[in-house]
């Protein structure tokens, strides 16, 4: 089967891309309510169209879509931290996880969940400018930790855009590097291993940028506003899964400028086989 993360920045186009789609399975993020017209293509939880936050308008979410008869889908029902009961989802910021048990036509059940760490910023006391998402990935790492109940052989798949970077900082920032590598080092002792994309699935940045280690296998997942997919530099999208699964999965971006789609990130394939 074949299950597609990607955040579509809340653009109706990214819904109707969906619509021709080869994918069995999409993982959604900042995905706003779809067009009435083709609403009813999709099978989607029916979690209200909006990420949680005080004073803040979000009329977008994670969702998890079934696009075909190829997988049965069972969504689990989000509940505020505050709000749930022993046994349920308990999410810290409603609207960045979206969670569902997938069973193939052939083949064992496994959990997916579809994550998007949101942007935040540091206390008024501080009087900082600065930006992160580092917080909010290590939230989704603790609302992921309810699905890992022993020490191996778990079955969980969880894509999307963390907003971070993968084995460097900004600008060569060793103190951002180390930042964002506790994320990676903190999923890898739940057991769920970053499983790409990395190069050579995926097109490489180039001309290879200033702040990219040589080594890096990144592949540019996203373009800011004043770039294109032809000049997109910086990886955001990250897909994780459980030691057993992975043997059975490829993952690649969807990144070349043909490919690339309507939203400023690609989309990132993975095949189960």
């Amino acid at each position: 089967m074949k299950i597609t993360a990607w955040n579509i920045a809340r653009r109706e186009e990214g819904w109707r891309s969906l619509v021709d789609s080869d994918a069995d399975i999409a993982l959604l993020q900042e995905a706003a309510e779809p067009p009435a017209d083709i609403e009813r293509m999709f099978d989607i939880d029916p979690a209200p169209w909006e990420t949680a936050g005080a004073g803040q308008n979000r009329p977008w979410r994670t969702a998890v879509v079934k696009l075909s008869d190829r997988a049965d889908v069972k969504w689990l029902k989000a509940k505020s931290q505050h709000g749930a009961l022993p046994g349920e989802l308990a999410v810290s910021r409603l609207g960045t996880l979206t969670a569902a048990i997938v069973t193939p036509s052939s083949g064992n059940p496994f959990i997916v969940a579809s994550m998007y760490a949101l942007w935040e910023k540091p206390h008024g006391i501080t009087e900082s400018s600065w930006i992160y998402a580092d917080g909010a990935a290590h939230r989704l790492i603790s609302d992921l930790s309810e699905f890992v109940g022993k020490q191996a052989n778990h079955r969980i798949l969880a894509a999307g855009d963390l907003n971070i970077l993968y084995g460097y900082g900004e600008h060569g920032s060793a103190y951002w590097a180390s930042r964002y590598a506790s994320v990676f080092s903190r999923m890898s002792t739940l057991g769920l291993s970053f499983v790409g994309p990395q190069a050579p699935a995926g097109r490489c940045a180039e001309p290879w940028p200033d702040e990219l280690p040589l080594t890096s296998k990144n592949v540019p997942t996203f373009h800011s506003s004043s770039q294109t997919p032809i000049t997109a530099t910086r990886q955001l999208d990250f897909v994780f899964a459980s030691n057993c699964l992975i043997k059975h999965l490829r993952v690649r971006a969807l990144n070349e400028p043909d490919q690339w789609g309507p939203s400023d990130h690609c989309r990132v394939e993975i095949e189960i086989m």
